[in-house]
């Protein structure tokens, strides 16, 4: 440290600084010591500051998935927001597999992180316990339960898939079905289905859930013809189908080009999510679209400035219904 407090001209403390608490330090001095780093490939220690200071500098993420663009544009809006303010990000996935939440937890906990994100919000005892064992931020995010462990920055996937079915049952469909792929360990899925078997019973319209929890089934694009060999081959009356995501809803209209479906005519499909490649001009997919980088954003100023994000416990980020072509 001391080789790049001289090459800068400033003191070893004002190295410290500049490395844990560069707000602190005026630009122009915190522009020449991380010239100075780079120029001699200073590497900090990070363990000896984390023990003097009690503080890691380091937040960690628990995410059910990452092959997902929408989780994917939350991650960056979380880890950039953290690197601006000098933090660094560990991050670890469940796959969906609620068993390997808790495993993951222990893991990152013995990292010492200043606080966790989680996605689910669906936890066994043993999480809850291991993280009332610790005296840091918890923010859940992709979902606004009614009890958060400490702070959830999302939206209502209830609402949401209340609001899409409404959209279908508006242009007149009667016969919708909801395709939820494998919902084992998503919870923000079995949420939109709930707000879809709602807006059903509102209207007076019995529900059609494939594949049933008991028949499991492939999940994402790969679902397209599991969903005409199986849902549509029983039910050939349906003409809407209201698809728990993005990924699923395109292999949908794939697999409906292939085997000469006209979409919308014959079939209309919606997705959730705002997938990229959903929104181009080959699927022109209606959706729900989620600001994921905004929940990224919000969830690290929240991990950031707790008491604040505390005082107002669920902070709602919204999502936007957009029809395109294929309703």
């Amino acid at each position: 440290m001391k080789d790049v407090a001289d090459l800068a001209s400033v003191g070893t403390i004002t190295v410290s600084r500049v490395l844990r608490t560069p707000e602190k330090v005026s630009e122009a001095k915190r522009n020449r010591v991380q010239k100075a780093i780079e120029q001699l490939g200073y590497v900090p220690d990070n363990t000896a500051g984390a023990l003097s200071s009690n503080k890691s500098r380091v937040f960690g993420a628990i995410v059910s998935t990452v092959n997902d663009s929408v989780f994917a544009q939350t991650l960056d809006g979380l880890s950039s927001t953290l690197r601006a303010a000098g933090y660094e990000l560990l991050l670890t996935s469940t796959n969906y597999d609620p068993a390997l939440e808790e495993d993951a937890l222990r893991a990152l906990l013995a990292r010492r992180p200043d606080g966790i994100v989680l996605t689910s919000t669906s936890h066994s005892s043993g999480v809850k316990n291991l993280l009332k064992s610790v005296n840091i931020p918890v923010v859940e995010i992709w979902q606004l339960p009614s009890q958060p462990l400490d702070i959830a920055v999302g939206f209502s996937n209830f609402q949401a898939g209340y609001d899409m079915a409404r959209h279908l049952i508006g242009k007149g469909k009667k016969n919708i079905a909801f395709i939820g792929g494998n919902e084992r360990g998503n919870d923000r899925g079995r949420r939109r289905r709930d707000g879809y078997i709602a807006a059903l019973a509102d209207a007076k319209l019995p529900p059609i859930i494939w594949p049933s929890e008991e028949q499991g089934s492939p999940s994402g694009i790969e679902l397209g013809a599991a969903v005409f060999e199986g849902c549509l081959k029983v039910n050939p009356a349906i003409n809407a189908l209201m698809c728990v995501s993005d990924q699923v809803a395109v292999g949908v209209i794939c697999e409906a080009k292939r085997r000469g479906v006209e979409v919308p005519g014959g079939l209309s499909v919606s997705g959730f999510g705002g997938f990229e490649l959903a929104m181009s001009s080959g699927f022109d997919l209606t959706t729900i679209e989620i600001p994921g980088r905004e929940i990224g954003v919000a969830s690290a100023k929240a991990l950031l400035n707790p008491e604040a994000a505390r005082a107002k416990k669920v902070i709602d980020v919204g999502y936007t219904l957009v029809e395109r072509g294929t309703t």
